[in-house]
């Protein structure tokens, strides 16, 4: 090219939700979040708890900071650190790469240091044994104890596509066993009035369940309207 970018380019003032609209996804499954999301708000399995969450409870929900790395690269995610504010949760991309560490305990103890929720990529981590130490909840792509950069470029509190989901900076990070969804700033209460009733409808089905309920009433409307039909 022919005028090279800045090695980093951070973005300090990205629209941030309230504490109040935060504090409203706290404890709430994943689950719920992508039924209140039409079924898609996940990140792609790739992504997970670090273990498997066997060491370290993973639950989370925060405002990510999205640092986007190139390949082998942390330099963003440094930036991200730089910016961050207690409660958010750092989202370090690294454009799937793998074969290379995305952070390590250090990262994490720092993270935690400076009161992040969170950490998630979809890059690999290393230092295993650390970051248990350390106690902050991971999303990774695995463990990898290969060294990355912090040459650069990278782009602090933009959007970043991370395990097949666009997350911007000042979208909500909901994080649990099962995955990682992303809440989208510009949806944020929308999404908060339709989990009051999805949580009613889960916690009303959960009861009809722990009582013996199995039927399948979808199914018998379809039969009896002629959309299912019964061969043998």
């Amino acid at each position: 090219m022919i005028k090279e970018p800045a090695l980093l380019t951070i973005r300090k003032n990205f629209p941030r939700p309230t504490a109040e609209q935060v504090a409203a996804f706290k404890e709430i499954p994943t689950g719920f979040i992508c039924d209140a999301l039409d079924g898609q708000a996940a990140m792609d399995s790739s992504v997970k708890p670090i273990g498997d969450g066997r060491d370290i409870k993973c639950v989370a929900a925060g405002v990510a900071v999205v640092a986007e790395n190139g390949p082998a690269e942390i330099l963003a995610t440094m930036g991200a650190i730089h910016i961050m504010q207690p409660g958010d949760i750092v989202v370090a991309a690294t454009n799937g790469h793998s074969n290379c560490a995305a952070a390590g305990d250090r990262f994490c103890g720092m993270l935690k240091n400076k009161g992040a929720a969170g950490f998630v990529t979809d890059g690999e981590m290393r230092d295993y044994v650390g970051i248990v130490e350390v106690g902050l909840p991971a999303w990774c792509a695995g463990l990898n104890p290969n060294s990355p950069y912090s040459k650069g470029p990278g782009r602090v509190g933009f959007g970043a596509v991370v395990a097949g989901r666009y997350v911007e900076s000042g979208d909500i990070i909901v994080a649990d066993g099962d995955g990682v969804a992303v809440v989208p700033f510009a949806r944020i209460d929308e999404i908060i009035a339709k989990l009051e009733d999805i949580k009613a409808l889960e916690y009303e089905l959960d009861a009809k369940v722990q009582s013996g309920y199995c039927e399948m009433p979808a199914i018998e409307e379809m039969i009896a309207d002629g959309r299912a039909v019964v061969v043998d």
